[in-house]
């Protein structure tokens, strides 16, 4: 039977689907947001340690990864970090602001997840879980889903369910499925912002597992200076997390342990201390230095050492290659780089150029930010632009 008509639906209640539902409900449209989930914002709720980092104020467009870096200038223009900080304000959400911009709540990510079902009830929106999303057909300019036992209609459809990553919070590749059934290209999905493994010759530092540094971690061009974590499998820590996003199969990813200090500085702590040891001197937890020295076989005293070997020791230091095999996947993958193509889509509005009324936004679609809130302000914008274009 069929149990309703809408003006539009919008599958997936995560932080893009929200949005769009609230902006398009806000405009007078009648808006149905299914999700298969018992409850929505599912991931907004555990993001940020519980507390969301909701945007991140340095967003740009050069912070996000796509097949085409241009797209996301758009929306991402119409609707700011400062857009939805209003927004927080106007809820009394008191937030604070962390390293490199971050902004998180703090209170509860069930805040942010609160305001959104606040602003979708305030345009009248109509929110159904808990049911598995079936068919989806479209014939006659109208498109219909199968929820449950119920069949509803609508003139629009919003693909908001997101990318695989996390699993275990009920993430599917339904979005890519969809999409490729109305003939839209999907670029090849990969776990990002995911943690490394290491084997080979690095499996010796997965016996530093849980030391961190500070440090510049590098793959192809994209460099980050943040922490960087040894695990039992791998690497991890913001500084590789962000990496992640960028590595691809069978590339090093190289790591300056002291991107702060000034060149020649091992020769001058010979000169300064030349008793000392190369581990004593590195400003780094002692089993990392130790490790790092008993490789570059710098064992005795720096005064024992030529200037060639300290030299060379230094260089390694500075860009030290290691050779994932691999990551640790989607399973604790934070984003998922790839998804709905960019080239299908209108980026003022979101919409399929070959299917009228048919929307894409948030991880569903191959824009994908950096660690820190971006991905988030992507999930904003790109919802606020379909919702003001449904």
């Amino acid at each position: 039977m069929t149990a309703g008509d809408y003006d539009a639906i919008v599958l997936g209640a995560g932080a893009a689907g929200l949005m769009c539902a609230a902006v398009a409900g806000g405009r007078g449209r009648r808006v149905l947001l299914l999700d298969h989930a018992d409850q929505v914002g599912k991931k907004i709720l555990i993001s940020g340690g519980g507390r969301c980092n909701f945007t991140n104020v340095n967003t740009a467009p050069d912070r996000f990864l796509s097949a085409n870096p241009h797209f996301a200038k758009s929306a991402l223009a119409r609707y700011t970090p400062a857009d939805f900080i209003a927004l927080v304000k106007a809820y009394g959400i008191a937030y604070h602001e962390k390293t490199l911009g971050q902004l998180f709540c703090d209170g509860s990510a069930r805040q942010i997840v609160t305001m959104l079902i606040d602003e979708a009830a305030r345009g009248g929106v109509d929110i159904r879980t808990g049911q598995p999303v079936g068919q989806v057909t479209h014939a006659d300019g109208k498109f219909a889903v199968q929820f449950g036992n119920a069949r509803f209609s609508a003139a629009s459809l919003v693909i908001a369910t997101g990318g695989p990553s996390i699993p275990k919070m009920g993430a599917t590749g339904f979005a890519y499925d969809l999409a490729r059934q109305f003939g839209l290209k999907v670029v090849e999905p990969r776990p990002a912002l995911v943690p490394l493994t290491l084997g080979g010759d690095d499996v010796l530092f997965r016996e530093l597992s849980g030391i961190a540094a500070p440090v510049e971690a590098r793959a192809g061009k994209a460099a980050f200076r943040e922490a960087a974590l040894f695990t039992h499998r791998g690497l991890s820590g913001p500084a590789i997390l962000q990496v992640s996003s960028y590595w691809r199969h069978g590339d090093p990813v190289t790591i300056d342990f002291l991107p702060d200090a000034p060149a020649g500085w091992l020769l001058d702590a010979k000169r300064a201390k030349p008793r000392a040891t190369l581990a004593s001197v590195l400003t780094l937890p002692d089993r990392l230095a130790q490790t790092l020295s008993d490789r570059l076989a710098l064992s005795g005293e720096l005064a024992a050492q030529t200037d060639r070997k300290l030299a060379d020791a230094e260089a390694r230091l500075r860009r030290w290659p290691f050779h994932p095999n691999g990551t640790e996947g989607f399973a604790k993958a934070e984003v998922t780089v790839g998804g709905i193509s960019t080239a299908n889509l209108s980026s003022q509005t979101m919409m399929a150029k070959t299917v009228p009324n048919l929307y894409a936004v948030g991880e569903a679609v191959d824009v994908t930010g950096w660690l820190g809130g971006y991905n988030f302000q992507w999930a904003w914008a790109s919802g606020h632009a379909a919702g003001q274009a449904l």
